[in-house]
């Protein structure tokens, strides 16, 4: 099997700074990935003379790879192999492994599947010995092969170059549970013990991290590029974190994240456990609950026991933390429904930017709630929460008719929120799921009026029911082929914008394929289709060949059934 072309090491550029003495280990895990391992290994050597040596443990692996680990050590003095007797089933023994092998100061982590971006050692080394950190972070991207695409990961803490005498400082932290995008001064782990839970442990980062800020080291944040997590969601074997269909894997995310609090607290570090369960309501409990409609009667039952019983631990000062959060509202629920409900509406509240469907309902003394049958799930905060993070919804149909394509666009209103904030204009575009360069590449950008329409929308702020529309003109043939994201930005009068996806409306017909006749294609093949969390997306095929192509591939999953 060739290794897929996208997963060779960045390019190495040519260094302006003076070389830095060799002071890095990085430790490289694998495990039957002969098609990877390689180029995750060549891509650490390639940093330069920073990295004294990179240590390659190979946990048992059956598929050749020690071997060709073990001829690249031959020819490379730098690169020692660490062969595994037994596998353990998971990351956190190889890398332990490699912790006590690793002879260098410094040291970092490398999934053999992943690669090293060009001048990332040099940027953690440089931050790491000038503000004598004891942990040094930088920013990792996640490239989706085979399409290239790239999406920063935890973004905001890496904006700058920063110094923290200690992780309270910025709590934040608690939300990048990564291993690999960070530096750590070996004296550091073996000091204080910092390992990896051993054996078949899944999200064992999670617990790792923890252990890392329960220390209280000293840190430094770069803005660099510095991990290239390498995300193949069409391989036989997903990684753990992408494998998530079965509910032993929610099981174990909730474990982790459970080990992660008990251990900031019993270090002291109140604050940090606070976040950490902060975090696990607007990270964990979002993600797994966008992908619950998707899963069986079994697992949405099996799953909503488990959460409830998990969330009922939180004490009151959990849910007083920014209690109009998605992920607060969203856990309530779960408290309080004895079993799955409303799981649609909750996948939309779930959505990053988050979307709360109609219907809106009121109590008895007219403040919002969930629902009518769920009036103790109270969403009063949000008429005080900022217009920038309400949770508004635009629905969108994309009308694909030979005559001109046209987007038809309806803004909800959101318990007199929005009608008080003033809609005005509202930017439309669509974004490419596609990589295609450094800079997200969109076309079709306009900015078209909001015009009220329905019950009181212009007239009276409290009106749930009012909305105001706008129908905008898309050319199909300009996008061109691939999968196209509707991406809005609403203003509003009183200065505020929102950013948000539009809600795909699934009506009779409103999601149906169609061919459309095309000058410069000849004929476009149109797919409108929901994504994941509810947000309209649209596939393109060009020409006679791309409608073929897509002809094929449904055949195929037909005869697959």
């Amino acid at each position: 099997m060739r290794p897929d072309p996208h997963s060779t090491p960045e390019p190495t550029e040519t260094p302006t700074a003076p070389a830095r003495p060799a002071q890095v280990g990085v430790i490289v895990i694998g495990y039957n990935d002969a098609a990877h391992v390689g180029d995750a290994v060549r891509s650490a050597l390639a940093q330069g003379p920073a990295v004294a040596e990179v240590v390659a443990v190979d946990d048992c692996s059956t598929d050749g790879s020690a071997d060709l680990l073990d001829r690249l050590a031959a020819e490379e003095p730098r690169l020692r192999v660490v062969r595994r007797a037994v596998n353990s089933g998971g990351c956190g023994s190889p890398r332990n492994d490699g912790i006590e092998a690793v002879t260098a100061p410094y040291v970092m982590f490398l999934d053999s599947d992943d690669v090293l971006p060009a001048g990332a050692v040099d940027a953690l080394l440089a931050a790491a010995t000038g503000a004598r950190a004891e942990v040094t972070g930088g920013l990792c991207v996640r490239r989706e092969l085979p399409s290239g695409r790239e999406t920063p990961w935890q973004e905001p803490l890496y904006t700058a170059h920063t110094v923290l005498a200690r992780p309270t400082e910025r709590p934040r932290l608690v939300h990048d549970t990564l291993c690999v995008n960070k530096l750590y001064r070996t004296d550091f782990l073996r000091e204080h013990g910092i390992r990896f839970p051993d054996g078949r442990f899944l999200y064992e980062d999670i617990v790792f991290t923890s252990r890392v800020l329960a220390a209280d080291p000293r840190m430094a944040l770069v803005p660099d590029r510095v991990y290239v997590w390498h995300v193949r969601r069409s391989a036989e074997r997903l990684s753990l974190s992408l494998d998530r269909e079965r509910i032993e894997n929610w099981q174990a995310r909730t474990e982790a994240c459970a080990l992660a609090y008990e251990t900031l607290l019993n270090a002291g570090q109140k604050e940090l456990a606070r976040a950490a369960r902060a975090k696990f309501l607007d990270h964990e409990v979002r993600m797994y609950a966008r992908e619950l409609g998707l899963r069986d009667a079994d697992y949405q039952r099996a799953w909503w026991k488990h959460t409830k019983e998990y969330l009922a631990r939180y004490d009151a000062a959990d849910w007083e933390l920014d209690p109009g959060a998605p992920g607060r509202v969203l856990a309530r629920v779960v408290l309080e429904a004895p079993e799955p409900r409303d799981l649609p509406r909750l996948r939309e509240l779930a959505a990053r930017p988050a979307r709360l469907l109609p219907p809106y309902a009121r109590d008895g003394d007219g403040l919002p709630v969930w629902s009518a049958d769920l009036p103790q799930v109270s969403l009063t905060p949000l008429l005080t929460r900022p217009t920038a993070t309400l949770p508004i919804t635009v629905d969108a149909e994309l009308d694909a008719r030979a005559r001109g394509a046209r987007v038809r666009l309806r803004l909800h209103e959101l318990y007199g929120r929005v009608a008080e904030a003033g809609p005005g204009g509202l930017d439309v575009e669509w974004v490419a799921r596609e990589n295609r360069g450094d800079i997200e590449h969109t076309r079709g950008r306009t900015t078209v009026p909001l015009t009220p329409s329905g019950t009181g929308a212009a007239a009276n702020a409290d009106a749930d029911a009012g909305s105001w529309t706008a129908e905008v003109p898309v050319d199909l043939a300009v996008l061109g082929a691939g999968t196209w994201d509707l991406r809005l930005t609403v203003h509003f009068a009183d200065g505020a914008r929102r950013e948000i996806t539009a809600h795909a409306t699934t009506g009779a017909g409103r999601l149906r394929r169609r061919a459309v006749p095309s000058l410069r294609h000849g004929v476009l093949l149109v797919q409108p289709y929901a994504t994941h969390s509810g947000a309209l997306a649209v596939r393109l095929a060009s020409g006679a060949g791309g409608a073929a192509r897509v002809a094929r591939r449904r055949l195929k999953r037909l005869l697959r059934r």
